[in-house]
């Protein structure tokens, strides 16, 4: 049996990559989890029965309410963890968790979310996130080194697993390294079809600029169709003054709340380009096919005509078009939800426990 350790890039916040932690540490229980920070109150109840190692950096005073100016800490947090005691190293990670050493002997498997937006697309990155005025001084300044130390963490890992075909071709145009892909777990027994049926089209997602729900605003302003927007976030206020009456905002929802949306749904709108895209295979778990932007994750998981249909260029007039030669009599629900389960936990599970178990022999 291996000793196996995980590592998490950080855990202060709820969302991807904490689902998956969550899975991984469902095959491995008894695996502790070494991180660089740890809020227990922004987590969900079961995380305080975990084996969670912070680094050195939890016992900042900074670290609160000013993570941006200790970055530069980061490599050497990861790098300073005590791994002696493990054979096994399995991070999951978009920054720095991949720059753990692992004792002589032992193998470090990295599940890679995506190689680190600021480091490797600074200026998108900048462009769309709101940094403090200090941090955006000294960024410029720590990028090329963190980029350089960033290269030489990979070069340590002994085998990248990505999340999908688009993260792995940035792993090898980042780290000159290949990998294989195992696509993130879809938690789709949360989710079931429903007879009932809504006239509208469905948007759940943060309200933040790089999601691109502004061309499904152009679009559907001008198609005065029925669409729900699910979620909240900063570019809310906006969105919302440049929407037709046709367009409902509902803000945050509850877990019950978004269930029956996307069962009712006519299809899922998809409109921006994300590493994955766990929605569009949840909107398929509930019976609904999904209309979405042909880049990133999607093309892993859409399959035109079989569970949704893709627009080619990012703009509301390719939408358009797209939504107007839709045909939802086409899609069937047992297909749809046959076709969300290939992502399932279980089958994440399977993937994991199959290379892990390999790579110890």
């Amino acid at each position: 049996m291996q000793n196996i350790a995980l590592i998490a890039s950080w855990l202060n916040q709820y969302g991807g990559a904490e689902r998956v932690l969550e899975a991984a540490h469902e095959i491995f229980p008894r695996a502790p989890i070494f991180t660089s920070i740890y809020s227990a109150r922004a987590l969900p109840a079961a995380y305080h029965a975990w084996d969670i190692r912070a680094s050195f950096l939890n016992r900042l005073p900074l670290i609160k309410h000013q993570q941006q100016l200790l970055l530069p800490l980061y490599p050497l947090a990861f790098e300073s963890l005590d791994l002696r005691g493990y054979d096994t190293l399995l991070s999951i990670t978009s920054a720095f968790a991949h720059g753990v050493h692992p004792r002589d002997g032992a193998r470090h498997i990295c599940y890679c979310l995506t190689p680190a937006r600021f480091l490797w697309n600074y200026r998108e990155y900048i462009e769309r996130e709101q940094i403090p005025a200090p941090a955006r001084a000294l960024l410029p300044l720590l990028i090329p080194l963190l980029r350089e130390w960033d290269r030489r963490a990979a070069a340590r890992v002994h085998q990248f697993i990505a999340i999908s075909s688009a993260v792995q071709a940035r792993i090898r145009e980042c780290y000159a390294r290949e990998s294989v892909v195992i696509h993130p777990p879809v938690d789709v027994e949360r989710f079931c079809a429903s007879d009932a049926r809504g006239d509208f089209f469905l948007i759940v997602s943060r309200l933040i600029p790089y999601k691109r729900i502004d061309l499904a605003v152009h679009a559907f302003n001008e198609l005065g169709l029925p669409l729900v927007i699910a979620g909240d976030g900063r570019d809310r206020a906006r969105l919302q003054a440049m929407a037709h009456e046709n367009i409902r905002f509902v803000g945050r929802v509850s877990d019950a709340e978004r269930r029956d949306l996307l069962a009712r749904c006519r299809a899922f709108i998809f409109p921006g380009e994300e590493d994955f895209g766990i929605t569009p295979l949840e909107a398929n778990a509930s019976g609904r096919p999904v209309i979405a932007f042909a880049g990133g994750g999607a093309r892993d998981t859409i399959r035109e005509g079989v569970n949704g249909e893709f627009f080619r260029a990012a703009s509301a007039d390719a939408l358009v078009e797209t939504v107007r030669r839709f045909d939802e009599k086409k899609f069937d629900a047992r297909v749809l939800r046959a076709h969300a389960e290939k992502f399932s936990a279980r089958v994440f599970q399977e993937k994991i426990a199959a290379l892990v178990e390999a790579d110890g022999k």
